[in-house]
């Protein structure tokens, strides 16, 4: 189910609780208020007891829609500027232009130089980010709230001075980053191209759901740079768009801000909501697709509905029944029973349509085709209409999209997405009220019947992916072929073709305002105990939403094991979703959802981690349940077999991605024969090593309180949570220290491992050493904060030249990386394989610059204004807060380190800086691994004078 869409549901079900809404207010008091001199469109007000998200809507004379909503718990602000245009609204033979213009729209405007937008931002000690999909586009970014003003500035520029700046070479560069982009999310990765070739079968050809977002790559070498401007004029318009600010903000300050920056950017043309273009299929569509994957997969595609429609929210909850979890038909009936090593359905929606989608990936060792596969799908469809909708089906639905509802109300960004959201697709931002009417009364026989109406003797779109060289094991023979698109004849548009908006200020718009002081950032006030079973507790008190996170930290990780037996503590913690002595696993996966809890288990190099979120009013229902896991697993033969056997397949599954085999090798390369040179999760050999007695062992060793940590945020008071923690009062003992021994590798320095992968369209690189290990206020902070300027921030040297400049990569970085026992410096980037030695040598010759000439004034002024000014963002949401706290407890840490922190920033000085480049950043001290496709990539390597290894792992 759509994660964003339960949470508008929940509200209705919180124990009594009405959603306040504009029926509140008459439309003559609406129409009577006003601010800043703008009337109030639309108001919902917070009232005591009542779930909503409180905000006003006003409209300024170009028809830019403004939704404020008020919110003072943290000293910062969210805007959203989102546009209704997506790849939905794009025209034949012109794919890819809205996400390309999420590209441009962060390459400066007209008093916005090139690629200030991020550095701006990020100094400003914010983030930010661009989405776009079928039907929309968005813009967003989070800053401290002194910070809203400039913010607005930035938007306003893009909005209505963009135009002179997109220049042709920016559009070359971007089209060469959207490339990248598609190579490394679509073309590089295992079963990347799936959604694009179902999507070209079930839609007509025209539909504006039959091309992919991304675009195909050539349209956007056949447009130019006119075309682009064309596509801007016609849907960029603030007539066209919505903007949301939320956080702390006084809001008749703002509007007059919003009318400042937005009011005379002109009207774009007239835009109409779009038409539901729902399809339906005369027979089922077979086809089929060769991949460099390990495991085949069958993918199955219903067409249904529209986002919003009636029946939408029956097929969700028929999505849930049939492939929601382990409660669902296909995990039943392929999954537990280890036909398939994966199965679910989903129903995602979009404006213009929705479909349900099945898929699955067979387990070699069950001996079934994807025929089988498909027999089994449909059989348990038929099993359902048996078997019918349960009262649990409907109360776990429920349940959970009252927690969705509730933690999206934890951040200000996820509160205005929302807002956002709603008015674009519906006009009104609360439409909250409808969507909760919708789903809370879904009944048992409006899931049947929309299971008969769309999906029983249906037809859909059939995929098999199998690996290269294996057409024979297809689920069906192909019946249908994806037509050649009809690409009418396109002119492009010349600079007369464009009807130019000039928009004119009534101030000047070269000057980026400037912002008053930061707003003081209280850490969070902590409290501390040990209980008696030795367990250390830190926790702290967030009031904005009835719940509680809890992150218990079991010492019992990846260097706790033998090297012989990595990947222990991976099945361990597998084992602890599955089946206890009291419960099955999908019992216990259905009470947990009836309470609206999530409770995920899993492990890395120190720890097992047991992370807990729950509705404050169900916590020691769940925390009884949390008990049962860690305290009584049944260890189960059948159980743990299904479990190893799936690990040992998505080894296979791995080695076809080429960023794990590069970051496999490299860990490899850099630890040898020790833990540390193991995957987290072992490998082929070491699981293989692992019998259900080695796990039980390593359980009654290790999973002990004394030595563990728990972490807790909740808006309960630190007696209640004490009370709570009973639950745990039973479990007894210590566990063992860590004895861990990494020893030296002798490296090769200067080597180049190259590690295949056939006909690779990227190549993947990782350079870089063994280092310093994790501190908190030491030489590793230090380290980290001289390597921002080259490459920990989007404007850093090495993004700016492989992505910007030179359009090798969608993203290149660089880091000092640890925890308490091992830590190193890596480089790393996914590439265009024609651009791989290229991209090694501008690497080189970046590092080896910042070593010898270390930061410039600049670069150190942007370091600390983006790393002091962003306190305001680290302790938002109970997430952020677990993580901080979880940091002190790790580190034995005083809340005072923050001040320390602080003041290293402000204090460290250039010649500080310089000296930690030139000890850590000594190229020659470095060791390379590529991944890619060997056949091509060793001679152009060689060709650079460099050593270069074959590797394998």
């Amino acid at each position: 189910m759509k994660a964003w869409k339960i949470s508008l549901v929940a509200a209705a079900l919180l124990s009594g609780c009405d959603v306040p809404s504009k029926s509140q207010n008459t439309e003559q008091q609406i129409a009577a208020q006003e601010i800043a001199g703008f009337k109030i469109l639309d108001q919902v007000n917070a009232e005591p007891g009542k779930t909503a998200i409180p905000y006003k809507k006003f409209k300024l004379d170009n028809g830019l829609t403004v939704i404020l909503h008020q919110d003072d718990s943290d000293p910062l602000v969210h805007v959203d500027v989102t546009y209704h245009v997506g790849s939905g609204r794009e025209d034949i033979g012109k794919s890819g232009f809205a996400h390309f213009f999420e590209h441009m729209m962060f390459q400066g405007s007209e008093n916005v130089a090139d690629e200030e937008h991020f550095k701006i931002i990020t100094e400003a000690g914010g983030t930010l980010n661009g989405t776009t999909n079928t039907d929309r586009t968005n813009y967003f970014e989070t800053v401290p709230a002194n910070q809203l003003e400039k913010m607005l500035w930035l938007e306003s520029d893009r909005m209505g001075y963009l135009l002179d700046a997109v220049t042709q070479e920016k559009f070359e560069v971007q089209r060469e980053t959207v490339k990248n982009e598609r190579g490394q999310r679509v073309d590089n990765r295992p079963y990347g191209r799936l959604n694009e070739r179902v999507s070209a079968a079930l839609y007509p050809e025209g539909h504006p759901y039959s091309w992919p977002v991304i675009g195909y790559m050539e349209d956007l070498n056949r447009v130019n740079v006119n075309d682009l401007k064309a596509f801007f004029l016609r849907w960029y318009g603030p007539n066209n768009a919505t903007i949301t600010i939320g956080g702390d903000i006084d809001e008749a300050k703002t509007l007059e801000l919003v009318n400042k920056y937005f009011g005379t950017i002109p009207k774009g043309p007239e835009v109409k909501m779009p038409e539901k273009a729902p399809v339906t299929l005369d027979a089922d569509r077979y086809i089929s697709m060769e991949d460099n994957v390990h495991l085949p997969l069958l993918y199955m595609s219903y067409p249904t509905v529209h986002i919003r429609h009636e029946d939408e929210a029956p097929m969700d909850i028929l999505a849930e029944i049939l492939g929601g979890g382990k409660t669902s038909l296909l995990y039943k009936n392929l999954v537990k029973n280890q036909f398939a090593v994966q199965a679910s359905v989903s129903h995602p929606c979009s404006e213009l349509a929705c479909t349900l989608n099945m898929f699955a990936l067979p387990n070699p060792a069950a001996g079934k085709s994807l025929a089988d596969l498909e027999k089994i799908i449909r059989d348990s469809m038929t099993e359902f209409e048996t078997r019918g909708v349960l009262d649990d089906d409907l109360l776990k639905v429920k349940a959970n999209m009252e927690a969705s509802f509730i933690f999206g109300l934890q951040s200000v960004s996820g509160k205005v997405s929302q807002l956002a959201s709603n008015e674009i697709f519906t006009g009104n931002p609360n439409y909250i009220e409808k969507d909760i009417a919708r789903y809370a009364n879904v009944t048992k026989a409006d899931v049947m019947r929309v299971y008969k109406e769309y999906i029983k003797g249906k037809h859909a779109v059939i995929m098999s992916v199998v690996p290269k060289g294996k057409l024979d094991t297809i689920a069906h023979e192909d019946t249908y072929v994806t037509p050649e698109r009809t690409i009418p004849e396109l002119k492009n548009a010349t600079a007369d073709d464009l009807n130019v908006r000039v928009a004119k200020s009534n101030f000047d718009r070269s000057t980026m305002p400037t912002a008053g002081a930061n707003k003081p950032v209280d850490v969070p006030e902590m409290w501390q105990v040990t209980t008696t079973n030795g367990l250390s507790v830190l926790g702290a008190q967030s009031i904005e939403t009835p719940t509680t996170s809890m992150l218990i930290k079991i010492p019992a990780g990846h260097f706790y094991e033998s090297k012989e037996q990595a990947g222990l503590s991976n099945l361990l913690a597998s084992m602890f979703a599955e089946s206890t002595t009291q419960r099955s696993a999908e019992d216990m996966s259905k009470e947990l959802r009836k309470l609206g809890s999530n409770v995920y288990i899993s492990e890395n190099n120190n720890y097992i981690n047991v992370n807990v979120n729950a509705l404050s009013k169900n916590l020691d229902k769940t925390l009884a349940l949390v008990n049962e896991k860690l305290m009584n697993p049944a260890f189960d033969e059948a159980e743990f077999a299904r479990v190893k056997n799936n690990v040992l397949q998505q080894f296979n599954n791995a080695k076809k991605d080429a960023g794990y085999l590069a970051s496999t090798a490299y860990a490899q390369i850099l630890f040898g024969d020790s833990i540390a040179g193991v995957p987290s999760d072992g490998n082929e050999a070491t699981v293989a090593n692992i019998t259900l007695a080695d796990v039980k062992a390593f359980y009654v060793k290790h999973i002990k309180p004394k030595g563990s940590q728990l972490i807790v945020v909740s808006d309960l008071p630190q007696a209640s949570i004490n009370k709570s923690l009973v639950a745990f009062a039973d479990w007894k003992g210590e566990a063992p220290k860590l004895e861990l021994n990494l020893p030296a590798v002798e490296l090769d320095k200067g080597t180049v491992y190259l590690v295949n992968k056939d006909n690779a369209a990227q190549s993947a690189i990782r350079i870089g050493k063994r280092g310093l290990t994790q501190d908190i206020t030491g030489e590793f902070y230090k380290a980290s904060l001289m390597n921002f300027a080259l490459g920990g921030a989007f404007n850093s040297r090495i993004n700016l030249n492989l992505r910007e400049d030179k359009g090798y990569t969608y993203g290149a970085r660089s880091r000092f990386w640890g925890d308490k026992n091992t830590g190193g410096y890596t480089a790393s980037a996914e590439v265009r394989a024609d651009a791989t030695d290229k991209s090694i040598a501008e690497f080189v010759k970046e590092i080896s610059t910042y070593q010898a000439s270390g930061i410039t004034p600049e670069e150190l002024n942007f370091m600390r204004l983006a790393i002091n000014q962003g306190d305001a963002l680290k302790y938002e949401t109970p997430r952020a807060k677990l993580g901080f706290l979880a940091q002190i407890l790790e580190h034995d840490l005083a809340p005072t380190f923050v001040d320390t922190r602080n003041e290293i920033v402000a204090g460290i000085s250039q010649k500080e800086i310089n000296e930690l480049a030139k000890k850590y950043l000594i190229i020659n001290d470095m060791i390379m691994v590529v991944v890619g496709d060997a056949k091509t990539l060793k001679p152009k390597l060689e060709a650079m004078d460099l050593k270069v290894v074959d590797y394998s792992i």
